[in-house]
C-alpha cells in the first residue's frame, strides 16, 4: 500500500487536482481511499456528487471515539474511491490540525489502514507543514509527497517551504518528495520555470496540467473531469498524472532554496520572458 500526501498553496487547485487524478487511478483498477484534511471539509465532493460527508471530528464528538463505526465515517465515491473528511473546529477556535490527528487514530482504531488498498491519498490543507498538517509527513502516515503549484512567485514560495518540511522529518519518517504537479495560470514560460524550479529542488515535474474550461464545467456539475467527460483532453492528462505516479521510481530528500535564490529564479524567468517580448530572440529588437 502507497501513502501518498498531496500539498500545495491555499487556491492552487490542489483538491481538484487530487480528486481528479484519484478518478484516473480507480480508472486503472486501483483501490483507494481518500483522506481530506481541510476543516472546510471539500476535498471529496467531486468524487462523491456534492454529497455532503459526515466528518471523522464530528462523529467522535457525537458517539465518542471507540464508538465510531466505518459507516460514520466513510462514504464510496466515483471509482469506488473510499472517501473520508477529517473536519475541524469552527473558523477562529481551537486548532484545525486537531481533526487530521483525531481521523488517523480513528482510520487506525477501525483497522482502515489494513483493508486491501493499493493506495492511501492525503489531501492536506495550503502549505502549513506544522502541528496537525504535518501529522502525514511526520509521523510517516505518508511516504510520498507531491507538491501542487504553479508558475507565480507565491505558490513556488510555498513549494519550497512545504520541501523544507519534508527535509526535516526526511531522516526520522523516511518521506520523499515525488515531484511538482504544476497546474497552470498560462503564466508566460510556466512549464519552463516550473521545470527549472524543479530540478534546483533535486526533483522532477511529474505532470503539467494545461488550464481548461473543462475543469471548471465539471466542478459545476460536482463530478470529476473523467466521470463529466471521459474522452476529453483534459480526462487523459489526468489519466497521465495516474499513470506517472503509479509508475514514479524517483523520490527525493529535496533541497530546499533559499528565499534569495527562490527570488533570483523568479527573475531570472522574468527577464527570459521580456527579452523574448522585446527581442525576436537572438538579441535584435523585435519590430
Amino acid at each position: 500500500m502507497r501513502q501518498v500526501a498531496i500539498y500545495g498553496k491555499g487556491g492552487i487547485g490542489k483538491s481538484t487536482t487530487t480528486q481528479n487524478t484519484l478518478a484516473a487511478l480507480a480508472e486503472r483498477g486501483n483501490k483507494i481511499m481518500l483522506v481530506g484534511c481541510d476543516p472546510k471539509a471539500d476535498s471529496t465532493r467531486l468524487l462523491l456528487g456534492g454529497k455532503s460527508q459526515e466528518t471523522v471530528l464530528n462523529s467522535v464528538k457525537e458517539v465518542g471515539q471507540e464508538n465510531v463505526t466505518e459507516e460514520d465515517v466513510f462514504k464510496i465515491g466515483f471509482g469506488g474511491v473510499r472517501c473520508v473528511e477529517s473536519g475541524g473546529p469552527e473558523p477562529g477556535v481551537g486548532c484545525a490540525g486537531r481533526g487530521i490527528i483525531t481521523s488517523i487514530t480513528t482510520l487506525e482504531q477501525l483497522g482502515s489502514y489494513e483493508k486491501d488498498l493499493d493506495y492511501v491519498f492525503y489531501d492536506v490543507l495550503g502549505d502549513v507543514v506544522c502541528g496537525g498538517f504535518a501529522m502525514p509527513i511526520r509521523e510517516a502516515y505518508a511516504k510520498e509527497i507531491y507538491i501542487v503549484c504553479s508558475g507565480e512567485l507565491m505558490a513556488l514560495y510555498a513549494a519550497n517551504n512545504i520541501c523544507k518540511g519534508v527535509l526535516k522529518y526526511a531522516k526520522s519518517g523516511g518521506v520523499r518528495i515525488g515531484g511538482l504537479i504544476c497546474n497552470s495560470r498560462n503564466v508566460d514560460n510556466e512549464r519552463e520555470m516550473v521545470e527549472a524550479f524543479a530540478k534546483k529542488l533535486g526533483t522532477q515535474m511529474i505532470q503539467f496540467i494545461p488550464r481548461d474550461n473543462v475543469v471548471q464545467r465539471a466542478e459545476i456539475k460536482k463530478k470529476t473531469v473523467i466521470e463529466y467527460d471521459k474522452d476529453c483532453v483534459q480526462a487523459d492528462v489526468y489519466r497521465e498524472l495516474a499513470k506517472n505516479i503509479e509508475q514514479n521510481d524517483m523520490f527525493v530528500i529535496p533541497n530546499p532554496m533559499t528565499m534569495q535564490e527562490l527570488e533570483d529564479h523568479m527573475m531570472e524567468f522574468g527577464f527570459l520572458q521580456e527579452y523574448e517580448r522585446t527581442t525576436d530572440g537572438k538579441g535584435a529588437t523585435a519590430a
